[in-house]
């Protein structure tokens, strides 16, 4: 029973939010003069095309590596608000690294995900420098960092330097990929004419390397406690700005992976349209996932599905603007329902205490005691 109920209280306040969501998103749908009940049958009957379907996996495979990357630094009451720049800019290198050679597969690949990585970490480790020489909260400095890097992307993209004009197009890029850095997509969905990402594999192993490095190493362990209680890590020998440092990097090195999905399966090339915003999707996944892999990967799902599957409501004029609201609503009814499910758990966890402190002072022996 105890256990079944710790399940119910874990997942009572995600259901809560996305209940809480669905209801004022019916709201928003009947100030739209439309049918919510009619809406909600037409987003489910898409959604269960074969091609939205994969969609879905596509969008749910970046959002992930978006998730893991801000997740890294909440574990340590870090706050990484740079991912988006980092992936940004480690896109625009490796892109740049990848359209400039032509290696065997494996070599082609590996060195563009690497250029990525070390791109992504180098753009997080700036933040993490200033935060342990000279105190500056990683809040701003990462903000300040997004700007930047959005400079460095608007210099650097532009014919003569990184990028070359797209024939047929007003648009510009880098050099397209060659076949041997492509990464072949993966049917995963039968009847879809659109494959997966073959790089969801990627995504798979970032969780997987995320779980076992958090879980089950001393360094996760050390990481843990500092964002605990960082004055009892101290007192215990762990070396604070190390740690800083050290998660700062393998939280930019994931956030350098996050276009690499879309760059090596689909797009081949960084150019002006390439996403953004993802580094801050990440933030509301890794929120609404309770910074757990298992519930980032249902995040990262759920916020696929709303991007894909309501796009067809557009169709029916109903403003896309209602996505945007119901996943806001998502992240604030999270945050309010992990709070009432945590003092609820207080409550009950002092009530057993009583109990059995109760328990304990009516038991003969104790009356002896007492006498």
């Amino acid at each position: 029973m105890n256990v079944l109920r710790k399940v119910g209280l874990v997942l009572a306040a995600p259901a809560l939010a996305l209940v809480f969501s669905l209801a004022v998103t019916a709201l928003a749908l009947l100030a739209s003069h439309t049918s919510p009940v009619d809406d909600f049958r037409q987003v489910l009957d898409y959604a269960s095309q074969p091609r939205t379907q994969a969609l879905i996996l596509n969008s749910a495979t970046t959002y992930y590596i978006a998730a893991i990357a801000v997740a890294i630094g909440f574990r340590m009451n870090l706050f990484n608000i740079g991912v988006d720049g980092q992936y940004r800019l480690a896109a625009l290198i490796a892109a740049s690294v990848g359209g400039a050679l032509s290696l065997t597969p494996v070599l082609h690949v590996g060195l563009i995900l690497v250029t990525a990585v070390v791109v992504g970490a180098a753009w997080a480790g700036m933040a993490a420098l200033l935060k342990t020489t000279r105190g500056v909260s990683e809040v701003i400095s990462t903000i300040m960092l997004n700007y930047i890097g959005t400079a460095v992307i608007g210099y650097l993209l532009r014919p003569g330097r990184l990028a070359v004009s797209v024939a047929g197009s007003n648009n510009i890029g880098t050099r397209p990929i060659k076949a041997s850095g492509q990464v072949p997509g993966i049917s995963l969905v039968p009847g879809s004419d659109l494959q997966v990402y073959g790089l969801v594999v990627l995504a798979v192993g970032v969780g997987v390397g995320y779980w076992f490095l958090l879980g089950r190493t001393r360094f996760g362990f050390d990481l843990r406690a500092t964002g605990a209680n960082e004055s009892a890590a101290v007192a215990s020998g762990v070396n604070v700005k190390r740690m800083v440092v050290t998660s700062m990097l393998l939280s930019g090195a994931v956030a350098g992976l996050i276009g690499m999905p879309q760059l090596l399966g689909s797009s081949y090339t960084y150019a002006l349209d390439f996403p953004s915003g993802l580094g801050f999707t990440g933030i509301a996944i890794a929120l609404l996932g309770r910074n757990h892999p298992v519930g980032i990967a249902f995040g990262a799902l759920l916020w696929g599905f709303l991007d894909n599957a309501f796009s067809i409501l557009q169709l029916a004029g109903v403003p896309k603007e209602i996505v945007f609201i119901t996943e806001g609503v998502i992240v604030l009814s999270v945050v309010v329902a992990y709070e009432v499910v945590r003092r609820y758990r207080v409550r009950a966890e002092q009530q057993a205490v009583g109990r059995q402190l109760d328990d304990i002072a009516g038991t003969p022996a104790a009356e002896g005691v007492a006498a």
